[in-house]
């Protein structure tokens, strides 16, 4: 092995292991592990205490696929009829969040001085809430199973779902492309999306039979390679990655789904982290105090919209109060794909990369410390009863 060979292999060693002493010291002090995995990103970014520059580009493809795992993972929990069913009943509350979580990014971009386009790109970064990393938080903190979970996860989706029109619409605009192309690929992405679900829909007990294998190893590898090979090709028709893995995990079914969690699940936690890591260290640290105020407000901002977003989704649905919390704290955390809308416009506006990504690290930390706590501040909040003496 070729010297950069041997400091690739000590570099991603020494993150491996400074992640696992963050895994026991987030375990000791009672909080989720993910905000630290950020923070502890940004210190090996640019202008952070240590850079990686040998890693960077392994570390990169393991964040990739760490999201396809923790959506992969997520979907596994729903099945193809209980995802359809959802999207009928959270069609309202998808307006809701549209209208209440599109306008704060649109109306700050115009405020700023960007132009329109650059602001309906900002609308966007603040619209859509990270599919990955709330799949992380729900697992972390074991409410899979709870009420509310199923109507965060409809409105993840119908975001998701919103992007496969958006980004090509934007993108068109932005790059000069004509009217019908950018109809054209907008129309091949949503017929995309749609085709997937229905064969999830329809075959997904057949898919699920086919993939079982009563040996762990080519389970495994049936399980994964299939996965990034679909979350690949969606990424490919400008779809998310992310919607992909999600839609494999709907599509499975029976037996197949407790051998899949076993088998995946370390992989999971492992590459999981490795995206938070990653998310940091595409962030220059020089360029945060120039946007910090803005971003700042912005995201003060986005945190009333979500939760009001995911009272009033919980609301519709029959939640109570905690559930209703819950359901908006979780909402609140931004990522990957904000990012990925804010790269389109920084050759217009060379400040929205750095604004956006200081606005997402304040909403993943905000988000995952107000999901974490969301039981108790409901509990403080509420006024005890008057009774007689």
């Amino acid at each position: 092995m070729d010297t950069a060979g041997d400091l690739l292999v000590i570099e991603l060693g020494a993150v491996v292991l400074g992640l696992a002493i963050i895994a026991r010291l987030a375990r000791r002090i009672g909080m989720p592990a993910l905000p630290l995995y950020l923070l502890a990103g940004l210190a090996l970014g640019d202008g952070g205490f240590i850079e990686l520059p040998a890693s960077e580009d392994f570390i990169e493809v393991g964040a990739e696929i760490g999201v396809i795992l923790m959506l992969l993972m997520l979907g596994l929990e729903f099945s193809a009829h209980e995802l359809i069913d959802n999207l009928r009943r959270s069609t309202v509350a998808g307006v809701v969040d549209l209208v209440l979580n599109f306008a704060p990014g649109f109306v700050a971009g115009l405020i700023l001085g960007f132009d329109p386009v650059v602001a309906v790109l900002l609308g966007g970064v603040t619209y859509i809430s990270s599919s990955g990393i709330v799949a992380k938080l729900v697992a972390d903190l074991d409410r899979i199973g709870n009420h509310e979970t199923s109507v965060v996860l409809s409105i993840l989706v119908i975001e998701d779902l919103a992007m496969v029109l958006y980004l090509p619409i934007v993108s068109g605009v932005l790059f000069g492309g004509s009217a019908l192309s950018t109809t054209l690929a907008a129309a091949v992405s949503l017929s995309a999306v749609l085709a997937v679900l229905a064969a999830a829909y329809f075959w997904g007990e057949r898919l699920s039979a086919f993939a079982l294998s009563q040996s762990s190893e080519a389970l495994l590898l049936t399980l994964l390679g299939g996965t990034l090979l679909v979350a690949g090709i969606a990424g490919r028709l400008n779809l998310s990655t992310a919607v992909g893995a999600f839609v494999v995990g709907i599509a499975l079914s029976g037996d197949i789904v407790s051998h899949a969690r076993g088998l995946l699940l370390p992989l999971r936690n492992l590459f999981a982290a490795v995206f938070f890591v990653f998310f940091g260290l595409q962030v220059d640290v020089h360029l945060i105090p120039g946007v910090a105020v803005a971003a700042g407000i912005i995201a003060a901002v986005t945190v009333a919209t979500k939760i009001a977003t995911g009272w009033i989704a919980a609301g519709r649905a029959g939640i109570g109060t905690p559930g209703r919390v819950r359901a908006g704290a979780a909402l609140i955390a931004h990522g990957e794909f904000s990012i990925v809308i804010a790269e389109l416009g920084i050759g217009r506006e060379s400040d929205l990369g750095a604004l956006a990504a200081t606005y997402v690290i304040i909403l993943t930390l905000v988000g995952a410390v107000l999901y974490q706590f969301s039981d108790s501040i409901t509990v403080r909040t509420r006024k005890p009863r008057l009774t007689r003496s």
